[in-house]
């Protein structure tokens, strides 16, 4: 069978139409599209009465677990356009030792997206996005990129036969540069942040005339990160959580997840309770955080944005209006966290969990202390992180002791805890 396991032929569609997500204004679904009249980003409407019909829950556990087995809340249409690389429902992994030093009675669950085909969540959006480019007959595609979206686009794209190129900035770590173009993207560097990336994928978009796949540009990845939301819900056996700390650079996640959680409200999976949206930025480049501090709708550009967290170093995102909507709603709150607080957490939960995070998922664990501290959290709340890629993608501090081979070894450095003896492990 299989990873989607559709054999051919039509879908079942219950896309309407798309919609501005600022005036509501429709637009048709079966035709290309970027964004609205009013230069905001589309969001993809369903026939939920009909999804509620035709799709009861329990009908999810004979699916395979992956992202696919939410097909009737995708927008793709014919099963022979699924581009796919084994998308997996990806694990909530614990962290008991951490919650009980903390005084956490409530569970610290970490959604590892590093399990996703190219080590990132970004799959969940590309998965979509490409799968919708060959449906509607896109030849080639371009992004800005700090590094795993521009993985997972080279990626899907490679698998669909589209051509990909992908702009970074020039600091972007040098194993994504060397992924994206292993998986045959054509990468170039720039020597600025996404947003000047993104600039030159839009000139290139007006003079090539490729696809620009730049995050909320398009409405597909939303609807790929959507999945995120619906895996939580069914894992926790549709009672969602007290509240989601989510790294928020361009915000899909979030806004994705919101919507989710709605779609599902209305066709019965899911009762009234909301988890409180926590996004989490850091403090060297916290445009929404500033936003929601000042109670702004809009989000200004971030100046001279750093941080070593990469991937949540997006100077202004274009659904940062989405972004703090679905936090209000919610009861959440925005917070940034600095680079000190996110580099010790990342050692932390590594040390104490044998979880290696990624550096912006190690920033919602910083960002759940730092809460949890406040008071913003309650020790008896059920909290979700989201990781949102493998720790292995990222430069480590270096470590290691050298030894010379017959240059003896000082035992007495390990007497500190020596394990039982045999006979001791037997008493």
């Amino acid at each position: 069978m299989r990873e989607y396991e559709w054999t051919g032929g039509d879908m079942p569609g219950f896309v309407t139409h798309l919609e501005c997500s600022q005036t509501g204004e429709r637009y048709p679904a079966d035709t290309v599209q970027t964004v609205s009249r009013a230069g905001r980003p589309l969001l993809v409407r369903y026939d939920l009465d009909g999804v509620r019909r035709a799709l009861p829950r329990e009908a999810l556990a004979g699916r395979p677990r992956t992202l696919w087995r939410y097909r009737e809340l995708l927008p793709v249409r014919r099963a022979e356009n699924i581009v796919s690389l084994g998308e997996i429902m990806t694990p909530l992994v614990p962290l008991p030792r951490i919650a009980a030093r903390l005084g956490a009675r409530g569970e610290i669950l970490v959604k590892d997206e590093g399990r996703l085909p190219t080590g990132s969540f970004k799959a969940r959006g590309l998965a979509l996005a490409v799968s919708m480019a060959k449906e509607l007959g896109i030849a080639a595609m371009a992004m800005p990129s700090n590094g795993n979206a521009g993985a997972a686009m080279a990626a899907y794209c490679a698998r669909a036969g589209i051509k990909a190129t992908v702009f970074c900035p020039a600091d972007t770590p040098e194993v994504n540069v060397r992924e994206i173009a292993m998986q045959g993207a054509r990468v170039l560097l720039v020597d600025g942040l996404i947003d000047d990336c993104g600039k030159l994928v839009a000139e290139g978009e007006r003079k090539v005339g490729w696809f620009n796949c730049s995050t909320l540009r398009e409405p597909y990845r939303v609807e790929g990160k959507k999945t995120m939301g619906l895996e939580l819900a069914e894992q926790l056996g549709w009672e969602l959580p007290d509240v989601i700390f989510y790294p928020t650079g361009g915000g899909t996640g979030i806004i994705g997840m919101w919507k989710a959680f709605t779609e599902i409200a209305q066709i019965g999976w899911i009762g009234t309770k909301r988890p409180r949206m926590v996004a989490v930025q850091a403090a060297g480049c916290a445009p929404i955080v500033k936003a929601w501090t000042e109670g702004a709708e809009h989000a200004p550009r971030w100046q001279d944005a750093r941080t070593f967290a990469a991937g949540i170093r997006v100077p202004q995102a274009l659904g940062d209006f989405l972004i703090l909507r679905a936090v209000r709603d919610s009861g959440g709150f925005a917070i940034a966290v600095d680079d000190a607080a996110i580099a010790a957490a990342w050692r932390e939960v590594a040390a104490q969990e044998g979880l290696l995070l990624c550096p912006e998922g190690a920033a919602t664990y910083a960002a759940y202390k730092q809460a949890l501290a406040d008071g913003r959290v309650r020790p008896d709340e059920r909290a979700v992180l989201f990781n949102c890629a493998t720790g292995l993608k990222y430069p480590m501090p270096e470590a290691g002791q050298r030894l010379m081979p017959d240059g003896g070894v000082d035992w007495e450095q390990f007497a500190a805890s020596p394990s039982p003896t045999p006979a001791a492990r037997r008493r």
